[in-house]
Protein backbone atom coordinates (compact mmCIF):
# COMPACT_ATOMS: atom_id res chain seq x y z
CA UNK A 1 0.00 0.00 0.00
CA UNK A 2 2.80 2.54 0.38
CA UNK A 3 3.79 1.84 -2.48
CA UNK A 4 0.79 2.98 -4.21
CA UNK A 5 0.49 6.20 -2.01
CA UNK A 6 4.14 7.01 -2.95
CA UNK A 7 3.03 6.44 -7.01
CA UNK A 8 -0.22 8.86 -6.46
CA UNK A 9 1.65 12.55 -6.51
CA UNK A 10 3.24 11.57 -9.48
CA UNK A 11 0.10 9.78 -11.41
CA UNK A 12 -1.71 13.07 -10.51
CA UNK A 13 0.75 15.28 -11.92
CA UNK A 14 0.98 12.85 -14.92
CA UNK A 15 -3.15 13.30 -15.49
CA UNK A 16 -2.39 17.15 -15.15
CA UNK A 17 -0.16 17.42 -18.13
CA UNK A 18 -1.84 15.59 -20.41
CA UNK A 19 -5.01 17.60 -19.70
CA UNK A 20 -2.45 20.60 -19.95
CA UNK A 21 -1.80 19.15 -23.81
CA UNK A 22 -5.13 19.30 -24.61
CA UNK A 23 -6.22 22.44 -26.40
CA UNK A 24 -8.15 24.86 -24.03
CA UNK A 25 -12.63 24.59 -24.12
CA UNK A 26 -15.37 25.63 -23.38
CA UNK A 27 -17.93 24.44 -21.11
CA UNK A 28 -19.52 21.61 -22.65
CA UNK A 29 -17.09 21.45 -25.31
CA UNK A 30 -14.58 18.07 -25.35
CA UNK A 31 -10.42 19.45 -25.74
CA UNK A 32 -8.90 19.13 -28.48
CA UNK A 33 -5.45 16.98 -29.27
CA UNK A 34 -3.29 16.73 -32.09
CA UNK A 35 -2.46 13.26 -33.04
CA UNK A 36 -0.78 12.00 -35.79
CA UNK A 37 -0.07 8.46 -37.71
CA UNK A 38 2.42 8.27 -41.09
CA UNK A 39 2.36 11.70 -42.50
CA UNK A 40 -1.33 12.71 -41.58
CA UNK A 41 -1.93 14.73 -38.77
CA UNK A 42 -5.20 14.37 -37.09
CA UNK A 43 -7.18 16.57 -34.91
CA UNK A 44 -9.61 14.98 -32.57
CA UNK A 45 -11.87 16.19 -29.39
CA UNK A 46 -10.80 13.68 -26.87
CA UNK A 47 -13.48 11.92 -24.94
CA UNK A 48 -11.52 11.59 -21.29
CA UNK A 49 -14.78 11.26 -18.99
CA UNK A 50 -17.86 9.37 -18.98
CA UNK A 51 -19.74 11.62 -19.91
CA UNK A 52 -18.36 12.85 -23.24
CA UNK A 53 -17.79 9.30 -24.04
CA UNK A 54 -21.38 8.55 -23.61
CA UNK A 55 -22.38 11.83 -26.22
CA UNK A 56 -19.48 10.84 -28.52
CA UNK A 57 -20.50 12.27 -32.02
CA UNK A 58 -24.63 11.94 -31.55
CA UNK A 59 -26.55 14.84 -33.30
CA UNK A 60 -23.38 15.91 -35.41
CA UNK A 61 -24.20 17.06 -38.91
CA UNK A 62 -20.59 16.95 -40.09
CA UNK A 63 -16.93 16.58 -39.01
CA UNK A 64 -14.31 18.09 -41.05
CA UNK A 65 -11.33 16.20 -42.99
CA UNK A 66 -8.69 14.84 -40.60
CA UNK A 67 -10.78 15.63 -37.86
CA UNK A 68 -12.27 12.92 -34.95
CA UNK A 69 -13.13 12.05 -31.71
CA UNK A 70 -10.61 9.97 -29.38
CA UNK A 71 -12.48 8.19 -26.41
CA UNK A 72 -9.92 7.75 -24.03
CA UNK A 73 -11.10 4.50 -21.42
CA UNK A 74 -9.99 4.09 -18.04
CA UNK A 75 -8.80 0.73 -18.37
CA UNK A 76 -8.22 -1.89 -21.50
CA UNK A 77 -11.27 -3.94 -22.21
CA UNK A 78 -13.03 -5.33 -24.94
CA UNK A 79 -14.75 -2.09 -25.82
CA UNK A 80 -17.88 -1.49 -28.15
CA UNK A 81 -19.23 1.45 -29.69
CA UNK A 82 -22.65 1.86 -31.76
CA UNK A 83 -24.47 4.38 -34.00
CA UNK A 84 -27.25 5.57 -31.83
CA UNK A 85 -28.38 9.04 -32.67
CA UNK A 86 -25.24 9.57 -35.04
CA UNK A 87 -26.09 11.02 -38.04
CA UNK A 88 -22.63 10.59 -39.86
CA UNK A 89 -21.47 7.18 -41.31
CA UNK A 90 -18.01 6.85 -39.09
CA UNK A 91 -14.98 4.35 -39.18
CA UNK A 92 -13.34 3.66 -35.53
CA UNK A 93 -9.92 1.99 -35.03
CA UNK A 94 -9.44 0.68 -31.38
CA UNK A 95 -6.09 0.66 -29.68
CA UNK A 96 -3.93 -0.48 -27.34
CA UNK A 97 -2.42 1.77 -24.50
CA UNK A 98 0.55 2.79 -27.17
CA UNK A 99 -1.98 3.53 -29.86
CA UNK A 100 -1.10 0.53 -31.69
CA UNK A 101 -4.32 0.08 -34.19
CA UNK A 102 -5.76 -3.57 -33.03
CA UNK A 103 -8.78 -3.23 -35.58
CA UNK A 104 -11.12 -1.11 -37.65
CA UNK A 105 -14.74 -1.19 -37.92
CA UNK A 106 -16.90 0.85 -40.37
CA UNK A 107 -20.06 1.68 -38.94
CA UNK A 108 -23.47 2.94 -40.79
CA UNK A 109 -25.53 5.91 -38.93
CA UNK A 110 -28.65 5.50 -36.69
CA UNK A 111 -27.78 1.59 -36.20
CA UNK A 112 -27.74 -0.31 -32.54
CA UNK A 113 -25.09 -2.66 -34.09
CA UNK A 114 -22.29 -3.49 -31.67
CA UNK A 115 -18.44 -2.67 -33.02
CA UNK A 116 -16.16 -3.95 -30.74
CA UNK A 117 -12.33 -4.02 -30.40
CA UNK A 118 -10.82 -7.55 -31.26
CA UNK A 119 -8.15 -7.70 -27.99
CA UNK A 120 -8.64 -5.14 -25.26
CA UNK A 121 -8.09 -1.88 -26.49
CA UNK A 122 -7.51 1.46 -24.42
CA UNK A 123 -8.41 3.94 -26.90
CA UNK A 124 -11.15 4.39 -29.80
CA UNK A 125 -11.06 7.06 -32.55
CA UNK A 126 -13.63 8.07 -34.75
CA UNK A 127 -13.11 9.30 -38.44
CA UNK A 128 -15.41 9.76 -41.56
CA UNK A 129 -15.90 6.98 -43.14
CA UNK A 130 -13.47 5.15 -44.78
CA UNK A 131 -10.69 7.75 -43.36
CA UNK A 132 -8.22 4.58 -42.87
CA UNK A 133 -8.84 2.81 -45.97
CA UNK A 134 -8.47 6.43 -47.53
CA UNK A 135 -5.08 6.50 -46.30
CA UNK A 136 -3.84 2.95 -46.35
CA UNK A 137 -3.95 3.03 -42.63
CA UNK A 138 -4.15 -0.78 -41.27
CA UNK A 139 -4.26 -2.40 -38.00
CA UNK A 140 -0.29 -2.28 -36.70
CA UNK A 141 -0.46 1.18 -37.46
CA UNK A 142 0.21 3.24 -34.43
CA UNK A 143 -1.51 6.85 -33.34
CA UNK A 144 0.71 8.59 -32.20
CA UNK A 145 -0.39 11.49 -28.95
CA UNK A 146 -3.25 8.85 -27.53
CA UNK A 147 -0.63 7.75 -24.97
CA UNK A 148 0.05 10.38 -22.88
CA UNK A 149 -3.64 10.47 -22.57
CA UNK A 150 -4.29 7.12 -20.53
CA UNK A 151 -3.08 9.22 -17.48
CA UNK A 152 -6.05 11.61 -18.09
CA UNK A 153 -9.48 9.25 -18.56
CA UNK A 154 -11.53 8.94 -15.89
Amino acid sequence: MALIRSCLPSVTAAAALALSALGAHAEGEMPLTELSVGMYRIEAEAAINQEDRMRGLMQRKSMPQNHGMLFAFTESQRHCMWMKNTLLPLSVAFMDEQGRILNIEDMQPQTENNHCAAKPARFALEMNLGWFKQKGIAPGATINGVARLAGAAR
